[in-house]
């Protein structure tokens, strides 16, 4: 059986129908799973790492650093805890509503394989996509509105990022914040499962 923790790129093999591919990056056992659009707004086409090479990209590793999500920014970043992607891997273009379409498979899978307790969908098109998809909440016009801000759900904890090239009057300080504030609670999407089986041991799952 394969250690997919000791793959941080592509943990778990996944194929898409594009080249090249910018593919998730990260701990597969991640507690934190950052969602971004693709790698032609938020870097990684040349690197094949997604955030990076890219100054929107780069904003943001440093504020998941300060709010300690990620252990160092770089090409690539330290990660720990935490698992990066795209709504759309592929780094041949913009793409459109039947591209998106074309990987959502692919995205959908890597995203419940990961299992993270909280989703960081960055900019609007990710944060609609995550808000419709995994949650009941409804989803505002102005989603910008939602930056770093907690909606829980049944599955998992949402907080959604405004795309850090719109960031400004202290929105990567409130990120940070929320972040760090996040991680002081209890933030975990279990169930403890412990009060089924013999004895006094807990039992958590997802």
């Amino acid at each position: 059986m394969d250690n997919v923790t000791n793959r941080p790129s592509n943990p778990f093999g996944m194929t898409y129908p594009c080249e090249p591919a910018v593919p998730g990056y990260g701990d597969a056992n991640a507690h934190f799973h950052v969602v971004g659009d693709h790698p032609g707004v938020h870097g990684g086409a040349d690197s094949g790492i997604p955030f990076t090479d890219h100054p929107t990209g780069e904003r943001l590793q440093r504020a998941l650093t300060a709010g300690g999500l990620l252990a160092a920014t770089g090409t690539p970043p330290d990660v720990a805890g935490t698992f990066l992607s795209y709504l759309y891997p592929c780094a041949d273009g913009d793409p459109d509503d039947a591209d998106y379409a074309r990987v959502e498979p692919q995205f959908d899978a890597e995203l419940r394989a990961i299992t993270a307790h909280v989703l960081l969908p960055v900019g609007a098109r990710a944060s609609r996509y995550v808000l419709e998809t995994y949650t009941a909440h409804r989803v505002p016009d102005d989603l910008g509105s939602l930056h770093a801000t907690e909606l829980r759900s049944g599955g998992f904890l949402v907080v959604p990022v405004a795309d850090p090239a719109e960031w400004a009057d202290g929105a990567e300080r409130r990120l940070v914040e929320s972040l760090r504030e996040l991680q002081r609670t209890d933030y975990r999407r279990e169930a403890d499962l412990g009060r089924f089986s013999a004895g006094e041991s807990p039992y958590f799952v997802r």
